[in-house]
């Protein structure tokens, strides 16, 4: 388990469009903490060190958020739970940090990344993905960022589950019938359906 990373925003107490503006022109970006006893704080953070954090932990890792107010901070461990982009710059215009019990377990979707040219693919099959991300189930600090599927071993008619799928200890798919996440069909079955798109 890795040390956790560390953000540190400014409460803010002005509201409105005209003040977000303000802020986003200043690169500040207007956020909400929301607690876990169901409070919220407005928050804002400067957009530097928020893309350097975004880029170590993504929306799946836990972080330490440090709450500066009138020269007193308060730390909460959050997830970057939603955010909203500026349609031509890409940048942060918004972001809700989620607050979290370290010691509960949580949901949350994780990015599925394949690995490697499956055996039945250099045969002449074809890989079917059917999910690119899945639903974990984990504590806050034991979360995976991506979980990588090696599919090199993979031959012809092999299908890959969710309850196959390796996953660091501690945590487990989200699952009420057990989904099939890709499949290698045959050259033959490929060309078929191929000819039937047509």
């Amino acid at each position: 388990m890795s040390e956790m990373k560390t953000l540190s925003v400014q409460k803010r107490d002005t509201l409105g469009k005209g003040s977000a503006r303000r802020l986003r022109e200043e690169a500040i970006v207007p956020a909400v903490y929301y607690a876990p006893d169901g409070k919220n704080i407005l928050v804002q953070v400067a957009l530097n060190p928020l893309n350097k954090v975004y880029e170590q932990v993504g929306r799946t890792n836990v972080f330490n958020l440090e709450i500066v107010d009138n020269g007193s901070k308060t730390t909460h461990p959050v997830f970057i739970w939603d955010a909203q982009y500026h349609p031509v710059k890409n940048t942060f215009t918004h972001v809700d940090f989620y607050g979290v019990d370290l010691d509960k377990e949580l949901k949350v979707k994780v990015r599925l990344r394949f690995v490697g040219t499956a055996k039945g693919v250099k045969v002449g099959g074809r890989m079917e993905v059917y999910r690119e991300e899945v639903t974990l189930v984990a504590k806050p600090q034991d979360m995976p960022r991506i979980v990588d599927v090696d599919v090199t071993d993979f031959d012809i008619n092999t299908n890959l589950r969710a309850s196959e799928l390796k996953l660091p200890e501690g945590v487990r798919v989200d699952y009420k019938s057990d989904f099939s996440i890709l499949t290698i069909i045959s050259k033959e079955k490929a060309a078929k359906e191929a000819g039937e798109e047509l």
